[in-house]
């Protein structure tokens, strides 16, 4: 028996579910025409392979390539589906509410995508109906390890093709973006050198130690990044190994950084390039080929998929010829007992050779399912409605006295790869004069039910640029300089003059958040700014909480 999963815009007649009743591809509502189902077929040897509906099915949207009608964005999102375009998509939690210190409830506004975002609800739905089907990959020779199995693997292909990756490029399966960048930085080629701006999230900064590591200062424009980057290369022997790395977008500012000129750098002078995408692969498309990068590493959990799997995409010869990240089965090919005592191990030389245990498959089909969702939506629906609400979170700022939007670039940046895309993601750090951003942040939470993050942000060096002197530890409550507010002492509304704030406030979106989100972050700022928090906060654990 051979079991194989098939993904497909079909009718609804056409998929019978016949093995698997969680997933009844009959039940399309009235006049939707079609169901996109995640089928998987049984081939017995006696005829016609049995249909049975692995996955969730959710209505073919237009431009599947379906003969079927297609639905419209109105009709799928009256249908609690996902819409192919104009409209948010459908996040697991959007209608959670949260108690208010003032009293009563209101819906959580999630705005710390950049943290970790939401499930999608295609992704929840899908890892819900494969759930009871799991079963252990490349261990089991019965039916649910063979479906889990060939689920692990077409999961491969469908991240390899949503990063457009060359053809012999390997996709290796991780715990996260900072798994993926320490399993490179265990491949590299002795002698390697790296070359790395001080700008980098710390997942991008710290795993070279066994490396001599050139930090390239933080740039002001981005020609002055392709500059810098030009220079420290120039003169290097071009025989001896190098590796660049770079994020395609800051997790601090959401800035956009002119990735394929540093790729064609880094090339002209014999070095490699690894695109740390956690920020950009949520949020723009992201092609290997186009931008001319040899790896790209990102997390599921910031891709709308939160189950714990990252990912590490690119060329095959440094990973193959590496010693394996985890030593243990799954990674070795053959064990053979040593004469005279002890084992000689055979590795693999395909990701498997870095996939040591046993591999989180939901996580992996919930990565897959999130590469499908976006890309069915569409980059470009989903770009132009998340400039959108940058713009409504920027023009909402700039009306607040006092804020200080921070920019490492000081306005736009080319896109990173050409195409239409906006100066930064859904990505928005500040100050605000008098304020600590600790305090600011626990008043957006506990008075208005918005979530965001005040902090460092994991890149000291680059808030320290944007910020022009040493971060405080975040979590201090109250203004920097100690100014006692109008009711307790950790103060209502900063004196004026009472200091600049040493930390900042992230403010992130993405797919999932509606217009109502972003309006109501501008307007608690603006109320906080203007007439103070109506609630005394003191510090605990170091954190800025309520003062109950």
């Amino acid at each position: 028996m051979s079991v194989r999963l098939r993904t497909t815009a079909t009718p609804a007649s056409a998929c019978v579910p016949a093995r698997v009743p969680a997933c009844d591809c009959n039940a399309a509502p009235a006049g939707t025409g079609a169901r996109a189902c995640a089928c998987v077929c049984v081939s017995t040897g006696t005829g016609a392979p049995a249909c049975a509906c692995a996955g969730a099915c959710v209505p073919a949207c237009a431009g599947t390539g379906s003969a079927a009608p297609a639905r419209t964005a109105a009709a799928d999102t009256a249908a609690g589906d996902a819409p192919c375009c104009g409209a948010p998509l459908p996040v697991l939690g959007r209608d959670v509410t949260v108690p208010l210190v003032t009293g009563g409830e209101v819906t959580y506004a999630a705005l710390d995508y950049a943290a970790s975002a939401p499930a999608l609800q295609r992704v929840w739905d899908d890892v819900a109906a494969y759930a009871p089907y799991y079963g252990s990959v490349h261990r089991g020779a019965g039916y649910l390890s063979q479906l889990s199995t060939d689920l692990f693997e077409s999961s491969r292909a469908t991240v390899h093709a949503f990063l457009d990756c060359r053809e012999d490029d390997q996709v290796v399966f991780t715990r996260s973006t900072t798994d993926s960048l320490n399993l490179l930085a265990g491949a590299l080629p002795g002698g390697c050198e790296v070359f790395v701006f001080e700008t980098e999230h710390h997942a991008s900064l710290l795993p070279w130690t066994d490396a001599r590591v050139t930090y390239l200062d933080a740039p002001r424009t981005p020609q002055q990044a392709v500059r810098a980057l030009e220079s420290a290369l120039s003169g290097r022997d071009l025989g001896a190994p190098a590796l660049v790395c770079v994020t395609g977008a800051s997790n601090v500012t959401g800035e956009l950084w002119p990735v394929r000129e540093l790729a064609a750098v880094s090339h002209a002078h014999g070095a490699r390039i690894v695109l740390d995408a956690a920020q950009l692969a949520p949020h723009h498309p992201v092609s290997v080929r186009k931008l001319g990068v040899d790896w790209v590493a990102f997390s599921g959990h910031k891709l709308y998929a939160p189950f714990g799997s990252g990912v590490l995409a690119g060329r095959a010869d440094w990973l193959r010829d590496a010693e394996p990240y985890l030593a243990g089965g799954g990674a070795s090919r053959k064990v053979s007992r040593r004469a005279g005592g002890g084992v000689d191990v055979e590795w693999h030389t395909t990701s498997a050779r870095h996939e040591a245990g046993s591999p989180n498959v939901i996580g992996v089909y919930a990565i897959a399912s999130a590469c499908r969702a976006l890309t069915e939506a569409g980059f470009d629906a989903l770009v132009d409605r998340e400039r959108h609400l940058v713009e409504k979170v920027l023009a909402g700022l700039a009306e607040v006295p006092g804020v200080r939007v921070l920019s490492l670039f000081g306005g736009g940046t080319p896109s990173a790869s050409g195409g239409r895309t906006p100066a930064r993601v859904g990505v928005v750090s500040f100050v605000v004069e008098g304020w600590n951003s600790s305090h600011l942040a626990a008043a957006l939470s506990a008075e208005y039910g918005i979530g965001v993050r005040d902090g460092l942000f994991c890149a000291h060096p680059l808030v320290r640029t944007l910020l022009g002197g040493d971060p405080q530890q975040p979590g201090e409550c109250g203004a920097p300089e100690g100014a006692p507010g109008e009711r307790g002492e950790t103060g209502v509304r900063p004196a004026e003059g009472a200091g600049a704030p040493l930390n900042a406030i992230r403010v992130s979106f993405g797919a999932g958040t509606p217009d109502e989100h972003v309006e109501r972050f501008v307007r608690a700022v603006g109320e906080l700014v203007r007439d103070g928090a109506r609630w005394s906060y003191r510090t605990e654990d170091g954190r800025c909480v309520p003062a109950v």
